[in-house]
């Protein structure tokens, strides 16, 4: 019998910290609704005593996310773990998870507290998380740079106050496999009553070892593993939960553990998750990228066809990719696209998202001649986590080339009137952009522009990621075409519709 592994996600917490990355409180909670259907043991919702839309968001998922443990994030401190509590409390399974750094460093440059006050308030602290939810975690900041002897101290003081997990962070990214490794094992040696609590380690990525350093603790006893999709997060990110899952089901041989993770989930989570926060999966990324599935060495192509084991270790299929799906067309009906949807994963879209979507698939099907299942996860996530559209874009004209100055003229509806605009930029996706921000009377900084292909050949639909700046808030949006200028103002149009929604309708 095989040990199990708890996979903790903390997608919605320190993914969210990745540079460029905002997520409002819809976005997160189509996440973490995602994040159960792929069997996360553990969601860490967010940081609620550090803004109100954290503490609406963690509220929002506790309420609505049933199943796995929700978690909310706390320093040492009472107003934290106060904030923390009635975020979380409504969860069927609620955590406090409760923080303090522990290397001389920290505690020196940025706690400016002894070695004896930090152990005494890790202690209290875990203590009075304790009296207000049942389970708590506790995880020694930069524990990997904490002289052992002081770290063994404080674990057994925090197991004693009554944390039932122990979390033990590579926070800046430093530990080697061998290292690490070795140093979980002497946690598990030196620690009195480490057998009190689940032993956890949270990786990050600075030198690109999170994963390995994850799957070395697994080795030397660590029984949940802190992650997250894609491998997101602050600096070089986390561990990547998809990595963790998949080295675990392959090599179970090896390991002799595995988790409860539904891998066949595992390419839907992490498109939407790469859709919402605008982060593009890079081509080579292990699992999840386009290519990690893919051929070119012709005698490759050759040998997978006939033995799929001799390059492949592991099926496209067992993430939920499938290679042989049957390509629609503008031939396709209904019941056709519908039938898909399901088999994509899209089970619970409401009636009015699927009329939309099919609206635009029967629109996309007549400028292409095949309809591949990349671009029907394109319009249904478009479709999907798009908020009202208070700027509808009716008309776009773009007159451009190299001798002449580049125009736009763009037809904007709001529910009251139609207003035309025109502008001229530096290149045709400038002047549609300028145009736009003439037409609804909002100027903003475009912090970031992408543009991607969706399939291949020349009916490839452009995917556009635009991220746009207003009063030091970040959103990001997307637009799909087999146009790019197209493409990109739909993007641009849908990121300030996001922008509006929640500046002067949510958040007010």
């Amino acid at each position: 019998m095989t040990k199990r592994i708890y996979i903790f996600d903390t997608t919605l917490r320190d993914g969210e910290q990745t540079p460029g990355v905002s997520l409002n409180i819809s976005e997160k909670l189509e996440i973490a609704k995602q994040l159960k259907i792929l069997g996360v043991d553990i969601i860490e919702a967010g940081f609620p005593f550090a803004s109100k839309g954290d503490f609406n968001s963690v509220k929002s998922i506790a309420q609505n996310v049933k199943g796995p443990v929700i978690v909310a994030l706390a320093r040492a401190t009472k107003e934290d773990i106060e904030a923390a509590w009635k975020a979380v409390k409504y969860a069927e399974n609620p955590r406090i998870h409760v923080f303090i750094a522990t290397s001389d460093i920290h505690m020196r440059n940025n706690l400016k507290m002894k070695p004896k006050v930090v152990l005494e308030t890790a202690y209290n602290m875990v203590k009075y998380a304790k009296d207000l939810c049942t389970s708590v975690e506790f995880s020694p900041e930069d524990a990997t740079r904490t002289r052992p002897d002081f770290l063994y101290k404080v674990l057994e003081a925090v197991i004693d106050a009554g944390a039932d997990v122990v979390n033990i962070p590579d926070t800046v990214g430093y530990s080697t496999p061998g290292e690490f490794g070795a140093f979980i094992k002497k946690i598990k040696e030196n620690v009195p009553n480490i057998e009190k609590a689940i032993l956890s380690v949270h990786c990050h990525n600075d030198l690109g070892l999170a994963v390995a350093n994850s799957l070395a603790a697994i080795e030397n006893g660590a029984q949940q593993v802190e992650c997250s999709i894609n491998g997101l997060g602050e600096r070089a990110g986390n561990a990547a939960l998809e990595e963790i899952v998949m080295t675990l089901k392959t090599r179970g041989d090896h390991f002799k553990c595995h988790t409860d993770i539904a891998t066949e989930h595992i390419a839907r989570t992490s498109n939407m998750v790469s859709h919402l926060t605008g982060v593009k999966v890079q081509s080579n990324k292990a699992i999840v990228g386009t290519n990690a599935f893919a051929q070119e060495l012709s005698i490759h192509k050759e040998e997978v066809i006939n033995y799929k084991e001799t390059y492949e270790i592991m099926t496209s299929e067992s993430i939920g990719l499938k290679k042989d799906s049957i390509i629609l067309s503008k031939y396709s009906d209904r019941h056709d696209f519908e039938q898909r949807l399901k088999e994509l994963g899209y089970d619970n879209m409401e009636i009015s998202k699927i009329n939309e979507a099919y609206g635009k698939f029967k629109a996309l099907a007549d400028k292409k001649n095949a309809i591949s299942d990349e671009d029907i996860e394109a319009l249904v996530n478009e479709e999907m986590f798009q908020v009202p559209q208070t700027f509808k874009l009716e008309y776009l004209q773009v007159t451009s080339g190299n001798s002449i100055i580049s125009t736009s003229t763009v037809k904007v509806r709001t529910k009251q009137i139609t207003i035309d605009e025109a502008a001229c930029g530096d290149g045709p996706v400038d002047a549609t952009f300028k145009a736009i921000e003439k037409a609804t009377g909002i100027s903003v900084n475009l912090k970031d522009y992408f543009l991607d292909a969706i399939g291949s050949g020349k009916d490839a639909l452009g995917e556009v990621t635009v991220k746009i700046e207003k009063d030091n808030r970040v959103f990001s949006a997307k637009g799909i075409s087999t146009d790019v200028v197209e493409a990109s103002a739909k993007a641009f149009m849908n990121a300030i519709n996001k922008m509006y929604y929640y500046i002067n309708l949510i958040d007010n």
